[in-house]
């Protein structure tokens, strides 16, 4: 269903004492990308995104309000909606679909590991939002020998 490249990209902030995002230097990044080739898509809010140190409001502004909005159909979005907090995890998710992502991208919960049966309930109640998930692990952080 998905081909091509698809690179992850980077959540620029403001050079500023409240250091808030910088949404033109993000518009500025997906037309960079675009108009040199990319056409997989794009992946706003994975951990190249500072996607752990974001607000839900910062992640929909991102997802939405900005990428989804800028690439304008040009290439699929696949966001960035993992946590090891299951119940974030589908906050970001439902939320980045009613926004129109294409797909999500999903890591295994870290810090935490949950074991199988802990992993299957995270991303079979992810998957049942509807959208297509794709599996990010990072053996390092999370529940390695179980992915």
């Amino acid at each position: 269903m998905f081909e091509g490249v698809y690179p992850a990209l980077i959540t620029p902030f403001k050079d500023t004492a409240d250091a808030g995002l910088d949404l033109t230097g993000l518009r500025a990044n997906i037309e960079y990308l675009i108009e040199n080739g990319v056409h997989g898509g794009v992946v706003p809010c994975g951990s190249t995104g500072e996607s752990a140190t974001l607000t839900f409001e910062e992640h929909e502004i991102v997802i939405g309000g900005e990428t989804i909005d800028a690439v304008n159909g040009r290439v699929p979005v696949i966001a960035g909606t993992g946590s090891n907090n299951t119940a974030e995890a589908l906050r970001f998710t439902k939320s980045a679909c009613d926004q129109g992502a294409d797909a999500v991208l999903v890591l295994s919960p870290y810090y935490n590991k949950p074991n199988r049966s802990g992993l299957i309930k995270h991303y079979t109640r992810i998957a049942d939002v509807g959208v297509p998930v794709i599996i990010y692990n990072v053996p390092s952080r999370t529940a390695e020998p179980y992915v």
